[in-house]
């Protein structure tokens, strides 16, 4: 079974980290840890992206879970990066981390959390942030 793993950018991730390590831990998984950046996000940030990514990998190899990390810089919106990847890499379930945004936020600024539930090929588990 593979997972794919991704979060919103202001998401505490700890209670992401925690389902997806329980979920991973049931059975023979293979998990990806995405996260999707701007086309123009700086050096700077791609490098604490990349450390945040290697860190949650380390933890969950440390437990005897096979990982992944995957930055992905393609231009495409979150949601959509999420989404494609989880298609290209034939994931059986995608784990989303989630603020909760107000009506206006979503009518706003779109919301990923909505498309990947809505346009992603496999079932989608949404962890809210507290």
């Amino acid at each position: 079974m593979k997972i794919l793993v991704s979060y919103d950018n202001d998401v505490r991730t700890a209670n992401v980290m925690e389902v997806a390590l329980k979920r991973a831990q049931q059975a023979d998984v293979e998990v990806f840890f995405v996260k999707s950046c701007n086309a123009d996000a700086s050096q700077e940030e791609i490098i604490e992206v990349e450390k945040k990514l290697n860190y949650h990998k380390e933890l969950f190899e440390q437990k005897g879970v096979k990982c992944e990390t995957h930055l992905l810089i393609r231009g495409l919106d979150h949601g959509e990066d999420v989404v494609r990847f989880a298609k290209e890499k034939a994931v059986d379930e995608i784990i989303y981390g989630m603020k909760k945004e107000s009506k206006v936020g979503k009518l706003v600024f779109g919301s990923n959390a909505q498309y990947i539930i809505l346009e992603a090929h496999c079932p989608v588990l949404t962890v809210k942030s507290i």
